[in-house]
């Protein structure tokens, strides 16, 4: 019972250390199958898709494949069913030569998640090799003094295949005189030997033949046969003796070809030709026999080509030295150490060609497999990436090792990498190679479009031909492709009421800026607007710029004379006139008229000057240059014309100027009378607007006499209260001795005397003639005209009023 306790306690291990051991291989990604040699190509290995838990639908679009160490791939992976196949026919023999367990590793390499599974696929031996001698038939030479029990050995069979396959035994057949023996040596493998059980007889038989037959343990069964021939000599007392039964020797891998390892001695006893030593190989593998060369003569153990540490580290030799007759074995056994002859080796298992600057830290852009084919500290490899990038390497399965991000890429700082990843071993000197990865960071519109100017303004002379270029707007895209195309469109607004795409537009690829109109400085002085850049992502980005539009006075508009007033004649089409009033005793400068121009432009195309361009008599008036007041020159004098006309010029300082001229007619006259009779004179005399200048007199006549009985009704009211002499001294006093300063015009002819408390303004219009009384003093400048809903001054205030608001007014007498 205790005994049945123990095994199902040992079950139970053994179970647990199968789930622990699976459960490693699955957190590793290493998967395990067996499949035996000499498969058709085709060949079901393993369900991969299934084991790994991959998505066949994702297959191809992951790109799984399998990679294998060295040049020739031993399998693939079927694409629809996810299977493990064979790639061609596998010779466990030509692969694992002299190794018990053949190992095949591959790695299913999945591209779109970069990550790695280990297969490890063992080749089972079958039995399709049979025994096999090196030398089909043997001599032998033995003296017939020859002991029995005397053992000879044999070279034995050789058989590729391995286990149950191999040579299992042994089988002598042909003489009573010998028998076989097999001695067990190292590693499992058998030597015959050959057992002298019966004294020899040369004159009995001098020739004694043999068949020696190799049976290994397959099914079925296979067989190879050596013939063996031994010929009794005379007696031999000797046989030759090695100096000792086993020769080591340590060799570096990279010693010279034709370098000497070992001399192997054997001596002799014998004289004459029974005691020269010759040497021989006596069993020695393919690759040995290859690889070393024995001096029959002195037994040296010499290097035919070069070792290889790598291929095979240790070599074992049987030499044979025999003196004609009698012979003897030595084992040389040559240990092949390892130099730091092998760089490290980088392969490129997968790699991205492009990865997105938006990748998160850890993006996998490639797998590298790095591999150094010496031992120990030979072998041992350090790996890095060279620059300062932002990449870094993370070991994954076993020699595998990933390259992913360490941090965001940008691609306006750096479009494309070069990664070169160095490996290099723990020799001395120390070896390395290296592998370079090419990667582009494809872009993304992370980056709006800048303008090259934080704001724009430009200068648009008015008058501008529809469709002028007025400027170009500017704005660059760090991004690539499509995402650095930039378009430009307005921001809509209203100038005046319209809106703004009928005075300007932009063209949406160059960022052109047009004028759709012509701009009239005196309507539209300045435009403000906004442009858009937007660049051609998804999603668009885009950013605003502010564009200002001045528009730039031309000289495009003449003077326009406001004063005085305009009239049409049908000779001379419209002209400016107007008629003045001078007194004959004015004195040099005093006031006679004032021209008042404007200009609709702005600056110096709207700054006006005058000039008197002519008149009746040249020296009579002058004009101010700034001011257009027409004042008196000197003294008029008798034997000027009593109706002066004048021809003032308005010009502004346009290039070229633009002008405009006004004409005055000023009447030299002393009274009012006098300036009627003058105008009706000139009336009658048939100038052209005579019929409207009489009515004007007439209508003007009318309404003085109105005014002047209006005035006496007023004063006769006021005797009764105020005293009779002072109201008729204020009422009568004469023109005559009334300074020059007292004749002031507004809106046409204005001349009225203060003394007399009233105006009267006359002009060619007579719809535009009109008399009034006036309260205000004597002045030299034009009095204000009071609004229309402004009372003119009746009643309540005389001359005394007069002098209260300007103390400064004389006082005129009767």
């Amino acid at each position: 019972m205790c005994a049945n306790e123990s095994h199902r306690c040992r079950r139970e291990r053994a179970l647990l250390w199968c789930v622990v051991l699976a459960a490693w291989e699955a957190a590793w990604g290493q998967l395990r199958y067996s499949v035996p040699e000499e498969l058709p190509k085709g060949s079901f290995v393993g369900d991969v898709a299934k084991d790994l838990a991959l998505e066949l639908p994702m297959n191809h679009d992951r790109g799984v494949r399998v990679v294998s160490e060295g040049r020739t791939q031993y399998f693939t992976l079927h694409g629809k069913t996810g299977h493990l196949v064979t790639a061609e026919r596998i010779d466990r023999e030509q692969l694992c030569r002299l190794v018990e367990k053949c190992l095949l590793r591959c790695e299913v390499i999945v591209e779109g998640e970069m990550q790695v599974y280990g297969i490890e696929v063992e080749i089972t031996d079958i039995n399709d090799n049979a025994p096999s001698f090196q030398e089909a038939e043997t001599e032998l030479r033995m003296s017939e003094t020859t002991a029995p029990g005397s053992r000879f050995p044999l070279r034995g069979a050789l058989d590729p295949d391995v286990g149950e396959n191999s040579v299992q035994s042994y089988e002598l057949s042909g003489d009573e005189h010998f028998s076989l023996a097999v001695q067990a040596v190292a590693g499992g493998a058998q030597r015959p030997e050959l057992v002298l059980t019966k004294a020899l007889d040369r004159e009995e038989a001098a020739f004694h033949e043999l068949v020696l037959r190799a049976r290994d343990g397959g099914e079925p069964g296979r067989t190879g046969t050596a013939r063996i021939r031994v010929s009794v000599l005379d007696a031999n007392d000797n046989a030759p003796v090695f100096s000792q039964a086993e020769y080591t020797v340590r060799v570096p891998e990279d010693v010279p070809v034709g370098s000497v390892l070992v001399a192997v001695t054997a001596a002799d006893p014998d004289e004459g030709m029974n005691g020269d030593v010759k040497y021989r190989f006596h069993k020695v593998s393919d690759r040995a026999s290859e690889a070393f060369h024995l001096d029959s003569e002195t037994g040296e153990i010499s290097v035919k080509e070069e070792l290889d540490f790598e291929e095979t580290s240790s070599h074992e030799l049987e030499v044979q030295a025999h003196d004609g007759e009698l012979f003897n074995t030595a084992k040389v056994a040559i240990t092949v150490t390892d130099m730091n002859d092998n760089a490290p080796q980088i392969s490129v298992r997968s790699a991205l060609s492009a990865v997105s600057e938006d990748a998160p830290p850890g993006t996998v852009v490639a797998l590298l497999h790095v591999q150094d084919r010496d031992a120990g500290a030979n072998g041992e490899v350090r790996c890095s990436i060279t620059e300062r990038l932002p990449f870094r390497l993370e070991k994954t399965f076993e020699d595998y090792y990933r390259v992913v991000t360490s941090r965001e890429l940008d691609r306006e700082e750096v479009s494309e990498y070069n990664v070169t990843v160095r490996a290099s071993d723990g020799g001395s000197p120390s070896l390395w190679s290296s592998a370079v990865l090419s990667l582009r960071v494809l872009d993304v519109n992370d980056n709006a479009p800048v303008f090259a100017e934080a704001r724009y303004s430009a200068r648009l002379p008015e008058n501008n031909a529809a469709g002028a270029l007025v400027l170009t707007v500017r704005a660059s895209d760090a991004d690539w492709g499509q995402n650095a195309r930039v378009r430009y469109r307005l921001w809509e607004g209203r100038v005046r009421g319209a809106p703004l795409s009928s005075y300007v537009s932009v063209q949406a690829e160059t960022g052109a800026l047009y004028a759709l109109r012509s701009f009239d400085y005196e309507e539209v002085r300045e435009v403000g607007l906004w442009v858009r850049a937007e660049d051609g992502g998804a999603p668009a980005l885009s950013s605003n710029v502010s564009v200002r539009l001045v528009i730039v006075d031309e000289n495009d508009n003449a003077p326009q004379v406001l004063y005085p007033p305009a009239s049409v004649s049908p000779s001379s089409g419209a002209v400016w006139a107007g008629v003045e009033l001078a007194p004959r005793s004015a004195e040099p400068g005093s006031l006679v008229a004032k021209v008042v121009a404007v200009d609709a432009d702005a600056g110096q195309n709207a700054w006006l000057s005058y000039e008197l361009a002519k008149a009746t008599e040249p020296g009579l008036f002058r004009v101010g240059l700034h001011s257009g007041e027409v004042r008196t020159a000197r003294f008029p004098l008798a034997r000027d014309a009593s109706r002066q006309s004048l021809v003032v010029v308005v010009k502004d300082h346009g290039r070229p100027a633009l002008s405009a001229t006004a004409t005055l007619t000023v009447v030299l006259a002393e009274s009012v009378g006098e300036l009627l009779w003058e105008l009706g004179s000139a009336a009658s005399a048939g100038e052209p607007a005579g019929s409207l200048t009489r009515w004007l007199v007439v209508a003007v006549s009318a309404v003085s006499c109105l005014f002047l009985a209006f005035l006496l009704l007023l004063l006769a009211l006021r005797l009764r209260r105020w005293r009779r002499s002072q109201l008729l001294a204020a009422g009568s006093g004469a023109l005559r001795g009334v300074p020059a300063s007292h004749f002031v015009g507004i809106d046409g002819v204005r001349a009225f005397l203060h003394s007399y408390s009233h105006e009267v303004s006359l002009t060619a219009d007579s719809r535009k003639s009109h008399l009034r009384f006036s309260g205000d003093s004597c002045c030299d400048t034009l009095p204000a005209r009071p609004p229309p809903d402004e009372p003119a001054l009746l009643l309540g205030e005389g001359p005394a009023a007069a002098r209260r608001a300007d103390p400064a007014a004389p006082t005129v007498s009767s």
